[in-house]
């Protein structure tokens, strides 16, 4: 695979809560919150801002998951508005809930609007009842997931696509406006699974990482350089790292699950380490107990942590 300059991202606060990740405070914060996190990562040189896309949580679900999760188009339109420079990325859009025609218009419509600014990020999905209730084959999503890619990549490159697919053929139309990007905005394809690590491989630009530890990720890399190898792919290819939640300095408080906390130099060389296994992008996320103690954390590692990375 070829160099990529490293970078680092954030997935932002409050637009989902899951109890994986999500702090107390977002519960009941919102928009207000959300905007002044978007623009203190523009602000700080972050190289993007992370959102997550649901459809519907079912109630079994929605203990672990939270009911919450905003829609990635209208929320990543919204801060494109609220950001200058930032990349956008979704983080993963499920792709095979929604026809490629719609998931052209409106992610090549995000696209124009921000003045070229989205990072494609799409998945599978994991959540049986989401597919029901949209009538979608969960057990048949990694193939229209497939073909969804296949579809959305003409759609979006091409001004009178044309796809033979079975699920999704369609000639004779365009969608437009057309998308800033030449030829269509970056690809990047999420999951853990050896499917998705090969789907990510063969079909997109990037990798989007899933829960790996330092432990897994050389086993994923070397699949993407086999699959990307043997199927003849060249180029720059990004992989996304989400690291653990991290926090500057000694917190008075219990961190709980996967964190990392302590001294600038400490914090860096844990990045550091995800790095050394072939991470091109690091996804970010500073653990807080409300807003504005979230803003100084993210600012501490951009001005204290990263530099030295």
């Amino acid at each position: 695979m070829s160099e990529q300059t490293l970078s680092f991202g954030v997935q932002l606060p409050v637009q989902s809560q899951s109890t994986m990740y999500c702090e107390p405070w977002e519960t009941t914060a919102g928009p207000a919150e959300l905007g002044r996190t978007a623009e203190a990562a523009d602000r700080l040189g972050f190289a993007y801002v992370a959102v997550c896309d649901h459809v519907a949580i079912p109630e079994r679900l929605a203990g672990a998951m939270g009911a919450t999760w905003y829609d990635p188009v209208s929320t990543l339109g919204w801060l494109a508005a609220r950001t200058e420079r930032a990349l956008l990325l979704s983080h993963v859009a499920v792709l095979p809930l929604r026809h490629p025609l719609l998931s052209a218009k409106q992610y090549a419509t995000l696209d124009l609007l921000s003045g070229g600014r989205l990072l494609l990020g799409v998945g599978a999905g994991h959540v049986p009842e989401e597919f029901a209730a949209l009538g979608v084959d969960f057990h048949q999503r990694g193939a229209i997931l497939d073909e969804t890619i296949a579809a959305l990549d003409l759609a979006l490159r091409e001004e009178y696509p044309v796809h033979a697919g079975p699920r999704f053929p369609f000639s004779g139309l365009t969608v437009s406006p057309r998308p800033a990007q030449s030829p269509r905005p970056p690809l990047w394809v999420g999951g853990s699974s050896p499917r998705a690590v090969r789907r990510a491989a063969l079909l997109g630009e990037g990798w989007l990482s899933q829960g790996d530890t330092l432990a897994t990720l050389p086993g994923q890399l070397a699949l993407i350089r086999d699959s990307r190898e043997q199927a003849g792919r060249e180029g720059l290819f990004a992989v996304n790292v989400i690291p653990p939640a991290l926090y500057v300095g000694e917190p008075s408080w219990e961190l709980g699950r996967r964190s990392a906390s302590g001294k600038p130099e400490q914090l860096a060389e844990t990045l550091r380490g995800y790095v050394a296994a072939g991470a091109t992008h690091l996804q970010l996320r500073p653990r807080s107990r409300g807003v504005d103690e979230y803003l100084e954390q993210l600012e501490r590692i951009a001005v204290e942590v990263l530099p030295l990375v």
